[in-house]
């Protein structure tokens, strides 16, 4: 069994979801739904620093 990323439960006792650094890459983290990936993204802030720059004068 293989133990979620986020909360470590069995991913296969759920609805799994796989990520990968590159498209066809191995998997780098495991999660038991979305709702696991969608806390993991924002405990670790994922996010931050990642969106384009944005101005309202241009």
């Amino acid at each position: 069994m293989t133990d979620c990323t986020y909360c470590g439960s069995p991913v296969e006792d759920h609805d799994p979801l796989y990520v990968s650094e590159s498209p066809d890459g191995e998997p780098t983290g495991q999660f038991c739904n979305y709702g696991c990936l969608s806390a993991h993204i924002d405990d670790e802030g994922l996010t931050t620093g990642t969106a384009c720059e944005w101005s309202s004068s241009q």
